[in-house]
């Protein structure tokens, strides 16, 4: 926790609103409208195909400062060093540039926070990182519409956001609530991916509606005016791996639900204006 407090103190300086980070092409932000969805393997596996797949720079923010997930799914621990600024160096895995509160505390320690200080940790997050140069930031996002998202959009250009949701009702209703928000500080929607989409029995084949009714995205789809980009079943592989710190599209790149993540990868590439040569 001290070395977190320094880190806080160290990089109190305001900046101007709606300021780039230094040589972060483009942000992208993976979203939910409720925790539980799978966010933040969605991330974690468009992040790394991003960078495995597609050949781009790519960092991944973990902004959930309550709740980080990112180095158990990146298989990553230990606190970052610090660069002759005094700016935090990205821990590095499957050639994707990490940052996460769960990097400056221990696991099991809690982060009791009031909303000003979890905003000021993120644009810490945001401001006292060496990114480097990077092609493509991806956030991992706190599921919800509070302050961590008012923060983010008050502070840096965002590309567009990717909004991840199970078929269930509930889901789904909190969904909407973040696509409103999101095109209420002029973020582009970019899409939503239904997670969760049903499950194949792989013993007997037999299909069952978890989370109810597959496609139940849909009507949202067409409610909010926002594309289905990605469609995800709920499968015993993809959780077993996650937990180990193994992605599916690099553990089993070839199977169908690492598909499912390049395809939506795929897509959110088509919707980002043009990027410069990621080698230069």
């Amino acid at each position: 926790m001290k070395f977190l407090n320094y880190f806080i103190r160290k990089f109190s300086e305001k900046v101007p609103r709606k300021w780039p980070i230094p040589g972060v092409n483009h942000v992208i932000l993976v979203a939910s409208g409720k925790g539980g969805v799978g966010k933040s393997t969605t991330a974690v596996n468009l992040a790394v195909t991003l960078a495995n797949v597609k050949g781009l720079r790519v960092g991944l923010l973990d902004a959930d400062v309550y709740g980080p997930s990112l180095p158990r799914l990146m298989n990553l621990s230990g606190q970052p060093e610090l660069d002759k600024q005094d700016k935090m160096i990205p821990l590095t895995n499957y050639n994707v540039k990490c940052m996460s509160m769960g990097f400056l505390v221990e696991e099991s320690e809690p982060i009791v926070w009031r909303g000003l200080m979890v905003m000021s940790a993120i644009r810490r997050l945001l401001r006292g990182v060496a990114w480097g140069l990077l092609d493509i930031l991806v956030i991992d996002m706190p599921p919800g519409t509070g302050d961590t998202q008012l923060s983010i959009s008050e502070n840096i250009p965002v590309s567009g956001v990717v909004l991840v949701s199970t078929p269930q009702d509930l889901s789904l209703s909190d969904a909407r609530k973040g696509a409103e928000m999101f095109k209420k500080v002029n973020i582009p929607v970019y899409g939503i991916i239904e997670n969760m989409s049903g499950y194949v029995c792989p013993n007997c084949g037999h299909h069952s509606n978890v989370f109810g009714k597959v496609g139940g995205a849909d009507k949202l789809s067409k409610d909010v005016g926002v594309d289905i980009i990605g469609v995800i079943p709920l499968d015993g592989d993809i959780c077993e791996l996650s937990d180990k710190g193994q992605p599916i599209v690099i553990s089993r790149p070839d199977s169908p639900q690492a598909n499912s993540y390049k395809n939506i990868a795929e897509r959110v590439l088509e919707l980002l204006p043009p990027l410069a040569d990621p080698h230069q």
